[in-house]
């Protein structure tokens, strides 16, 4: 298998929400396990032990930490960051993650640096950012 990055996030008991509207933000499939799926006893039986959602090109993981502290959930935990050429495929991420509740932090716009690039964080508090190459600009430069 050759080396990627895979983006794997925690939720304070929100994993299988959070996971089934990432879906229907990529699309893809989501495959959910939970704590008793494993047999794990001490966790609720219910929790999503893992999860995977395997969309066209990349890959989300996530899970509930209930033994993790809950103070500053949702507060600079991850970035997830999207940087592509595909201007329509990614700006439909962008705008599905907007029309279900997710806070803009920055607009999706043409930069300085001649991409266009936006920030949101979403009903979870995980900041997603999205750079989205200008054909000739930058990102091919170097």
């Amino acid at each position: 298998m050759p080396t990627s990055l895979v983006v794997y996030l925690s939720f304070a008991g929100a994993a299988r929400e959070a996971m089934t509207f990432y879906q229907t933000v990529f699309g893809g499939k989501l495959a959910l396990h939970t704590f008793a799926d494993f047999g794990i006893a001490d966790a609720p039986a219910e929790g999503v032990m893992h999860s995977e959602l395997r969309a066209d090109g990349f890959t989300v993981m996530g899970a509930d930490a209930f033994n993790e502290p809950t103070e500053g959930w949702g507060t600079n935990r991850v970035h997830a960051a999207f940087m592509s050429d595909e201007f329509d495929r990614v700006r439909g991420f962008y705008d599905r993650f907007v029309e279900n509740g997710a806070k803009v932090v920055a607009p999706l716009e043409k930069q300085v640096w001649d991409d266009f690039y936006g920030e949101l964080v979403d009903p979870w508090g995980i900041a997603w950012m999205f750079n989205i190459a200008a054909p000739g600009g930058w990102a091919e430069s170097g």
